[in-house]
């Protein structure tokens, strides 16, 4: 435990120097008080893409995990489904995903989507150029993020 804590000063220290000197560096102009952080919420919700209300949070320590995905154009994502709950963001491109069931949403760069938790699902990139997707889960510790289903095949 002591490490651990010695482990979060230290990264505290050095992200606290790295914040500050970049906060110095973008109120260099301090004369122009119309530079200001702009904060803007892209989703708030208890339910996942599909409508399905998200289920409640584990008993335990979680374990906070960020994965970037890039999905080069025209590739797909076996079938699969979640045990953890998980949000994220696209960056770039636009990403379909399907249910087992049919149901599609298309997730377009700029927007957030949560994802379905014990369905099967899968994604593709239709578009042209790679997608790039963030995406953050709420696990615990040894929860696979994913769990592969290649006994379904694609179309």
């Amino acid at each position: 435990m002591k490490k651990v804590m010695q482990w979060v000063m230290a990264a505290t220290l050095i992200c606290g120097t790295s914040v500050l000197s970049s906060c110095k560096k973008a109120n260099a102009n301090e004369d122009n008080p119309t530079q200001k952080v702009v904060s803007t919420e892209l989703i708030r919700t208890s339910q996942s893409w599909d409508g399905v209300e998200l289920p409640d949070y584990f008993q335990g320590r979680p374990e906070l995990v960020a994965v970037k995905y890039v999905f080069p154009a025209g590739q797909k994502l076996g079938w699969h489904h979640h045990v953890a709950m998980n949000y994220g963001v696209l960056v770039q491109g636009e990403l379909t995903i399907i249910g087992q069931d049919g149901k599609t949403k298309v997730v377009h760069e700029g927007e957030a989507v949560v994802e379905m938790v014990g369905t099967i699902h899968h994604g593709e990139n239709r578009g042209t150029k790679d997608c790039i997707l963030y995406m953050f889960y709420l696990s615990q510790k040894d929860l696979p993020l994913a769990v592969q289903h290649p006994e379904i095949p694609l179309e």
